[in-house]
């Protein structure tokens, strides 16, 4: 993880003369992720070079080692404990769902990867609308945080989230193809 300037260390720290949004202070600077180990940045890597593969071409020498070096990897660690979201137990609700007791928002990313299990179990027409019930949260320019409250559709938590973003991509490309296949098996 890299801060916007390059930085490298992005240890958290807070800014006690900021009230954050709406009094939610704490405001913090930094992101405390940056020393956990979370082992599915390899598969998210490795699936981003195979769904672009038409579009990267031949792979450089270099590329093909570092590639090659990040799929070793990930078959050494991938049983390794890190602090991924299934081991905090939040694949467990999504928007229109009863949900979970309390005040936690809906993690936007476990509603998209429902939209891409269910493409990818062949029903397109469940995960398109899971999907188009995820997206109503983007904002005003195509952007989404971790989590949303699905009863007032306010962003909460960190914002801009790449990992929402990547759920959306990936839930876009597995609905695509499941509509592709349909088309085709009703053609043929």
């Amino acid at each position: 993880m890299f801060g916007v300037g390059g930085e490298r260390d992005l240890s958290e720290r807070v800014l006690p003369h900021l009230a954050g949004w709406r009094g939610s202070a704490p405001v913090r600077v930094g992101n405390g992720a940056w020393t956990q180990r979370q082992v599915d940045v390899y598969g998210e890597l490795l699936a981003a070079v195979e769904r672009l593969r038409d579009q990267i071409g031949e792979l450089d020498p270099a590329t093909r080692a570092f590639l090659v070096a990040v799929a070793d990897t990930a078959a050494r660690r991938w049983t390794e404990k890190d602090q991924g979201i299934d081991k905090a137990g939040a694949f467990t609700q999504y928007f229109g769902s009863d949900g979970l007791q309390g005040k936690e928002g809906t993690f936007v990313l476990c509603t998209f990867w429902l939209a891409q299990a269910l493409a990818l179990s062949d029903q397109p027409e469940r995960a398109r609308q899971v999907f188009e019930r995820a997206i109503v949260y983007l904002n005003d320019v195509g952007l989404l945080a971790e989590e949303v409250d699905p009863d007032t559709g306010e962003l909460l938590g960190n914002f801009p989230q790449a990992f929402s973003h990547i759920g959306l991509v990936n839930a876009a490309w597995a609905i695509s193809g499941a509509e592709c296949r349909q088309t085709a098996a009703l053609a043929g």
